[in-house]
């Protein structure tokens, strides 16, 4: 098959190298490297723009979920079953679209299928439980810095499992998320708490889910991709929540503007955010992608500011910055 034909045949043609030693081969291979990192940028490029715009996203449902409680009083387990329903329906129409074949294979692997349902129930559905409470509670700001503290209990299974102790960079970011935690919590002054104790308790369950995630699919991720694993864990714990709670009973009266911050909640919050930052680890790898995921606190924080007015103090701020450096130093 000729070039032009394997070309019209939708397959890239093969690339012939050339061997020689005169200046035109020398050209050719210049020119051939130079197209391979070229695309090689791009997809960097690419790779971290959409990290660093599924993270924002992630921020922003932080303070959409702010917006939904101090504006409309909506339940939390309301919004919750909500959200998970139907940011579980755009995942299995992208799904059933294009990854059919792994996700009936999932469902019909016993030993995936336990695994499955551990990691919807005891870590996606958890984190989702907490980290809206934790909202409740404090702020977007506060609840999203504290989930950070995931890579603290990440740190610990890994020691556990590896049978080591802690490297001096991990030891150094626990010293950081410890103090941060302290000033977030404190404020600065160790006789009182700045942020209510069910606040900072179930910020600190927010991290423990995280980590979960992260911790419990190890096994069925490397064989059924983020998307399939994570969509039906949305959809399934989606469709238990509604039939405990059954959100369409006693929807809130939202009024146009309400119904917009649930659609951005539920949209771009959740389904999207997911599609996109996914997308980036793929592009970037974890690593690279959990350091430009740190923009998520920093979204959250800033959104909450400008559209809630939220007041931050001095010593908040020097909290989340010593979280965050921790997220470098561990990751």
């Amino acid at each position: 098959m000729t070039q032009d034909n394997m070309e019209k045949a939708g397959r890239a043609p093969e690339v012939q190298v050339p061997e020689g030693t005169d200046a035109a081969s020398r050209a050719q291979r210049r020119a051939w490297r130079d197209r391979l990192n070229d695309d090689s940028f791009r997809r960097m490029l690419i790779g971290v723009l959409v990290t660093l715009v599924g993270g924002s996203f992630w921020g922003f449902s932080g303070t959409a979920a702010s917006i939904l409680f101090d504006v409309y009083h909506v339940d939390t387990l309301w919004l919750m079953s909500t959200r998970q329903i139907l940011a579980g329906a755009l995942f299995l129409i992208v799904i059933l679209l294009f990854d059919r074949k792994r996700f009936v294979k999932l469902w019909t692997t016993p030993e995936h299928r336990r695994i499955q349902i551990v990691f919807t129930f005891c870590g996606l559905c958890a984190n989702q439980l907490f980290y809206l409470l934790a909202v409740r509670l404090t702020n977007a700001g506060t609840a999203t810095v504290l989930q950070c503290l995931q890579l603290v209990f990440i740190m610990g299974y890994t020691c556990l499992r590896d049978h080591r102790s802690p490297r001096r960079r991990e030891l150094a970011g626990l010293v950081l998320a410890f103090a941060g935690t302290f000033l977030i919590a404190t404020g600065g002054d160790i006789t009182q708490l700045a942020i209510p104790p069910a606040g900072l308790a179930v910020g600190l369950l927010t991290a423990v889910g995280a980590s979960l995630i992260t911790i419990l699919p190890v096994k069925i991720l490397r064989e059924y991709g983020s998307t399939v694993v994570t969509g039906s864990g949305m959809a399934l714990s989606g469709i238990v929540m509604s039939l405990i709670f059954q959100p369409w009973s006693h929807v809130p009266a939202f009024d146009a503007n309400g119904w917009i911050v649930l659609a951005v909640f539920v949209f771009i919050g959740s389904f999207l955010a997911y599609l996109l930052y996914m997308h980036g680890v793929k592009e970037i790898g974890s690593v690279r992608a959990s350091l430009i995921g740190t923009v998520e606190p920093v979204s959250a924080t800033v959104t909450s500011a400008l559209l809630l007015g939220t007041a931050f103090a001095g010593t908040d701020i020097l909290g989340f910055g010593l979280i965050i450096a921790m997220v470098f130093l561990t990751v």
